[in-house]
């Protein structure tokens, strides 16, 4: 969740002040990480779940603050637009309780979520890019009231220079200016957070940047934005284009997006947040009182709070995390790359998937980021945000390969191997993972169920494009109540 900020206006002064302190903090990290500072021996995960806010007719519902006095629990935020909310799962050790239990609790939170949202006119829908949404819906009276949106909204456009270019090519072609960041809160995810040591750090995050488009065939859900039909994960473009803060003229000179997949692999944590402060300039430039290298010489842990907002304003993929929990820092990573839904039961089976590949990718002898070009893992994201559960992806050892055929053949074996040395048992894995399979088998996720229920109606109707978009949604919530995965959906 995003750190709230006051409005005000930045200096010249304030930028100088922050970037000083921001070495001071980069120093001071480099301090606690060879010092063996961090908590890593009681490895927890989390989960983040953004999700959409619509009306009794599925049209977005600009009601978020109304909705969260209603809800009252600070495990809910605003979010960018306000047409969104998010929910922060509290963490937990991956097989406390058995992935029932997690489920219990994430259902029950949203459930009565749900309740109270209805008392205002508004309801939850988990999916990556709510369909009704017009372009009209997302101009400056769409940004969430939180000051610091509207911060980071002023300095992107200041960067800038220029409105924004909004071009994505798919079934259909959207071609738009914006001029705010708004069109960022039609991408709502899934985020996927797993503690790890500093030792281990650097191979969790590249474990996790070589298995992001795999992660995006298997669950894409985005497919439609502003009436048109796109990316099977449109939410991989917009996203990237929705918050560059470089005109023209400077992405040609090579500066690097905010919304990054990265360059390398890396050899530590420490590498990603020294390129934070190398190629990106403050957004934020906010300076807190804590001297952090006087915090370390007494004893104490620091918060290192310039480090870590600096950091929320570089969206890279997989974020790294630096926190301080009862007293104790740790570091996390932060995967961003799953759309939000369709279903608990398909959020907690992408997650079994994420934590079990990942876990046995850092076990095997031969890593696969030693065998693999960073430029593949990167191209693959890509190639699957745009085709979804029909992509072909690179692998080492096997090439160009259908998705599904990779999966079943040799990453779904590792998630099993790696969900049993966590200590999950099969009874737990089998009906997580087996949700995986059939989507493989069956050929479907929420893209494919999104665009199919769309085009039946289509022929079946001689509705108008957003008419059918809106019944599209609606059959799309009654599905996402029953909490069947999605490969099990009927388009009838």
């Amino acid at each position: 969740m995003g750190r709230d900020v006051p409005a005000l206006v930045f200096t010249r002064e304030d930028r100088r002040r922050y970037r000083i302190k921001m070495q001071k903090c980069l120093d001071a990290f480099a301090q606690m990480l060879r010092t063996s500072r961090f908590e890593s021996e009681r490895p927890q995960v989390g989960l983040e779940i953004e999700l959409n806010l619509a009306d009794d007719r599925a049209e977005p519902a600009m009601r978020n603050l109304d909705v969260l006095e209603a809800i009252a629990d600070p495990a809910w935020s605003t979010e960018l637009g306000r047409f969104n909310l998010e929910i922060n799962i509290p963490p937990r050790r991956l097989t406390a309780g058995g992935p029932d239990a997690w489920e219990a609790e994430i259902r029950a939170a949203l459930n009565h979520a749900e309740d109270r949202a209805a008392a205002t006119g508004a309801h939850l829908i988990m999916i990556g890019i709510l369909p009704t949404l017009r372009q009209e819906d997302v101009g400056e009276g769409a940004l969430s009231e939180n000051p610091r949106y509207h911060l980071l909204n002023d300095q992107v456009f200041a960067a800038r220079g220029e409105d924004l270019r909004i071009d994505i090519d798919g079934t259909d072609r959207l071609r738009i200016w914006a001029d705010t960041i708004t069109p960022e809160a039609a991408c709502t995810s899934t985020q996927f957070h797993l503690q790890v040591s500093p030792e281990e750090f650097a191979a969790y995050w590249n474990a996790a940047q070589a298995i992001a488009g795999v992660q995006v065939a298997l669950a894409a859900n985005s497919p439609f934005l502003f009436g048109k039909e796109l990316w099977d994960e449109t939410r991989i473009p917009l996203f990237e284009q929705a918050t560059d803060t470089r005109p023209q003229e400077i992405k040609v000179q090579g500066v690097r997006p905010r919304v990054w997949f990265g360059e390398r692999w890396i050899n530590s944590v420490f590498d990603l947040f020294e390129e934070n402060l190398r190629y990106f300039p403050a957004l934020l430039p906010l300076c807190d009182d804590e001297d952090p290298e006087k915090t370390l010489d007494s004893g104490d842990i620091p918060q290192l709070g310039e480090l870590t907002l600096h950091n929320g304003t570089i969206y890279r993929w997989n974020r790294p995390v630096y926190a301080v929990a009862q007293d104790k820092p740790h570091l996390r990573v932060e995967n961003r790359v799953l759309p939000a839904g369709p279903t608990v039961a398909d959020t907690l089976a992408n997650g079994a998937f994420y934590y079990g590949l990942t876990r046995a990718l850092v076990e095997e002898e031969r890593p696969v980021w030693s065998r693999m070009s960073f430029q593949a893992a990167e191209d693959n994201l890509h190639t699957a945000a745009r085709h979804g559960i029909d992509a072909q992806l690179y692998w080492p050892g096997v090439g160009e390969v259908p998705v599904q055929e990779l999966v079943l053949r040799r990453l779904l074996p590792l998630a099993h191997r790696g969900l049993e040395r966590s200590g999950m048992d099969a009874a737990w894995r089998e009906p997580l993972l087996g949700v995986i399979e059939q989507r493989c088998v069956t050929d479907r996720n929420g893209a494919v169920w999104q665009k199919e229920m769309f085009h039946h109606l289509d022929s079946a109707t001689r509705a108008s494009r957003h008419e059918v978009l809106r019944r599209t949604t609606e059959l799309y919530v009654e599905y996402m109540h029953l909490n069947a995965p999605v490969h099990t959906w009927p388009v009838d």
